[in-house]
C-alpha cells in the first residue's frame, strides 16, 4: 500500500490547520488590543462621571425659567411680600384682578404651574407659599 498520497493529504490538512491557528492568534491579538482600548475608555468615562458628579454639587442651583406671561413675576412679587400662605382669591385681590371665577381659576392654574416648577409649594389644598 502506498501511504504517500495519505501523507500528502495529511500535510495539506496540517498546513491549513496551522494557517487557521495563525489567523486566529492574530485575531485574538487584535481583539485583546481592542479590549484594552475599550477598558481604558470605560475607565476614563467612570472617572469623568465621578468628576462631574463631584463638581455638580458645587454648581449654584439654576432657578427654573418662568413661563412667559406677565402675571408670573407679579405673582412672585406678591409672594415675596407675603407673610404667610396665599390662596388664588387672595392673589387675585393683590393683583387687582376682578374676583370672577375664571380669573380665580386661571390664577390657581398659574400657582399650580409654579408648584410643578418647584418655586411655590402647596401647603394645604388651595393654599400656596414660597418654597424655602
Amino acid at each position: 500500500m502506498n501511504v504517500e498520497p495519505l501523507l500528502d493529504a495529511l500535510g495539506l490538512q496540517e498546513d491549513a490547520a496551522r494557517t487557521m491557528a495563525d489567523d486566529l492568534r492574530t485575531q485574538i491579538e487584535e481583539l485583546h488590543g481592542r479590549l484594552r482600548e475599550a477598558e481604558t475608555h470605560l475607565e476614563h468615562l467612570v472617572i469623568t462621571r465621578k468628576t462631574v458628579t463631584a463638581l455638580a454639587d458645587r454648581l449654584p442651583a439654576v432657578p427654573p425659567a418662568l413661563p412667559e406671561h406677565p402675571d408670573y413675576p407679579r405673582i412672585l412679587a406678591v409672594f415675596n411680600d407675603a407673610t404667610g400662605p396665599l390662596r388664588a382669591r387672595d392673589l387675585c385681590e393683590a393683583l387687582d384682578h376682578e374676583l370672577l371665577p375664571k380669573n380665580i381659576e386661571g390664577t390657581r392654574a398659574k400657582l399650580k404651574r409654579l408648584v410643578k416648577l418647584g418655586i411655590l409649594t402647596e401647603i394645604d389644598t388651595g393654599s400656596f407659599a414660597r418654597t424655602q
